[in-house]
């Protein structure tokens, strides 16, 4: 027999996820136009000291983002 309570909590868990994987999702969409950006504008004559403040940025979101999915894994998701 299926305890109510159970269920709910098993659908939250499961919404929670989903909402926690399409952030990861999102980071990283943003994160791979960031590196694209940085890429057409060196093809284009900007020096890697110049967008080096951009490219901590993505940096950045990567280990923010591998921080965020360990969580997801840990919670089991």
């Amino acid at each position: 027999m299926a305890s109510p309570i159970l269920d709910q909590l098993t659908a939250q868990v499961t919404e929670t996820t989903g909402v926690e994987q399409s952030a990861i999702t999102l980071i990283q969409g943003i994160q791979a136009k960031i590196d694209a950006a940085v890429a057409a504008a060196l093809e284009n004559g900007a020096t890697a000291e110049q967008l080096q403040p951009i490219s901590d940025l993505s940096a950045q979101m990567e280990t923010q983002t591998q921080a965020l999915a360990a969580a997801i894994q840990a919670q089991g998701g």
